[in-house]
């Protein structure tokens, strides 16, 4: 049914500007002729809140001679609209117009107390048609900028006619003992505070005794339309509006009632602040707990300490990880616990944690070598990865120390990074023995002793012992091998034959 058909009972106004049932006649009302921009409110000019009274269809002076018009530049006109943001404070708060609605849900509102103020509307109504159309206009966009001050809500709403209605819905404002009724239930709890500023409403609040949402006929309309319904289909769909802006902040409900954000949270403040002064000069002093100095100073003897229990056997096995998506690697962490359980054993039954004093790199090695197996299998690629990532070394450079520190441990790795001169006697004898085995005279450099085909070394450590390599000849790229011996032959047992070597 279109809107300019009204159903049985409304008002209704004719084209040519005439209220039925006047016997006066009146000029026909002006018409836009501005182009259409598919603004419902783009056919008629602003106002405000503070506009003259409703509009009642047509000018109630033009009995009187119309003056001659002023020549004025032309302008584009601009819509009825309740918009005037930079009169907004504390007590006048306007809110832009809600875009259409795509969903049908049945429930309008969002809240709870959203849905008391529908409910309020819809059990006051006199008409369900009307209440049906007037949400439909909501849902559709019909309604412009919303202002809200003390016990009234103003805005334009659009018909199927060009120029908008004033409309407007008034609530009772509350009295000073209501107020403070309010606020000395909200001050009891902090949370009831909390809520209010992320934009909540507690219930118990609101049913405290005060009433703060509207019940059945306490919300009064009003609308410039001929309609004299209650309410009109535009003072419902505002009506409808008005529950969407109170789910989004219910202080638009407290400011309906009469106070303002700022006043509200101030005076809640202040009571707070008083009552929490108050409790403090009420509440007795503790007395300071301690003991007197000649007690706290008098000779005693204190009893033995209990004797330590006795170290387990061996470390726990850890226990095992899941592996999950984005989480640690499950055998990476197998490896830190199990070596953090071996160090806590090791450091209960000596008092000593050697490991502490390694380097990054020296750690990395021992961490790598504790791992069973030898080279870069599938097992440990993972391993030596993330570890040589860490020390900024390849995973190459991290299985040959690995090598290394299975020789002789710490000292086998000094031995592979650090050449050194040692002093006369262990090394110089080296050569002889070399020879009455019938070997080759070794090449000497350093620490090292280096066979002339170029593919066994002998290298001397800090700890005087002899550390086997092995490399192909004619390349540099050489490898602990055997097991390190105080003896330079016994060093070489186990790397092939003699005549081979």
């Amino acid at each position: 049914m279109p809107d300019d058909v009204d159903l049985p009972g409304e008002g209704s106004e004719d084209n040519d500007g005439m209220r039925q049932g006047s016997s006066v006649p009146r000029p026909p009302a002006a018409k836009d002729s501005s182009p259409s921009t598919g603004n419902p409110f783009g056919a008629a000019p602003s106002g405000s809140p503070g506009d003259a009274p409703a509009d009642t269809g047509g000018d109630q002076n033009w009995l009187l001679p119309a003056p001659a018009p002023a020549p004025t530049p032309a302008s584009p006109h601009r819509p009825h609209s309740m918009a005037a943001p930079n009169r907004d404070n504390d007590l006048r708060r306007t809110f832009p117009a809600f875009p259409p609605r795509t969903s049908e849900d049945a429930r309008f509102a969002a809240t709870w107390w959203g849905n008391a103020w529908v409910s309020a509307l819809e059990e006051g109504a006199l008409d369900a048609k009307r209440l049906a159309r007037g949400r439909s206009y909501a849902q559709q966009g019909h309604v412009d900028a919303i202002t809200v001050t003390p016990g009234l809500v103003l805005a334009y709403v659009q018909g199927s006619r060009p120029r908008p209605y004033r409309v407007q819905v008034r609530l009772r404002t509350l009295g000073d003992a209501d107020w403070d009724r309010f606020l000395d239930l909200a001050a009891d709890r902090t949370g009831h505070i909390a809520a209010l500023l992320d934009r909540e409403m507690p219930q118990a609040l609101a049913e405290c005794g005060v009433p703060l949402l509207p019940g059945p006929g306490d919300l009064e309309p009003q609308c410039s339309c001929p309609d004299r319904g209650h309410p009109c289909k535009h003072a419902a769909a505002l009506c409808y509006q008005t529950a969407r802006l109170l789910d989004a902040d219910p202080f638009v409900l407290l400011l309906l009632r009469g106070r303002g954000e700022r006043e509200l949270l101030d005076a809640l403040s202040r009571l707070s602040a008083a009552r929490a002064a108050r409790a403090a000069q009420e509440q007795e002093p503790a007395p300071l707990p301690g003991v007197r100095a000649s007690e706290a100073l008098a000779p005693r003897r204190l009893p033995p300490l209990p004797a330590p229990l006795p170290a387990p056997a061996h470390p726990e096995q850890p226990p095992a990880y899941p592996a999950s998506p984005g989480g640690p690697d499950p055998f990476a962490l197998d490896q830190l616990a199990t070596d953090a359980a071996a160090r806590a054993h090791a450091l209960l039954g000596t008092a000593r944690d050697p490991v502490g004093e390694l380097t990054l790199w020296q750690d990395a090695v021992r961490l790598a070598a504790a791992h069973p197996g030898s080279g870069l299998t599938a097992g440990t690629r993972a391993l030596y990865a993330s570890l040589a990532a860490a020390t900024d070394r390849t995973p190459a450079d991290l299985a040959r120390a690995v090598a290394a520190w299975r020789q002789g441990g710490i000292e086998g790795l000094a031995v592979l990074e650090e050449p050194w001169d040692p002093p006369a006697g262990r090394f110089d004898r080296a050569r002889p023995l070399l020879l009455a085995a019938d070997l080759p005279a070794f090449r000497p450099w350093h620490n090292h002793l280096t066979h002339p085909r170029g593919h066994i070394q002998l290298r001397l450590g800090r700890d005087g012992l002899w550390y086997a390599y092995e490399s192909e000849p004619g390349h540099d790229d050489w490898w602990p091998r055997g097991t390190p011996d105080l003896d330079p032959v016994g060093a070489l047992t186990g790397l092939g034959t003699p005549t081979a070597l």
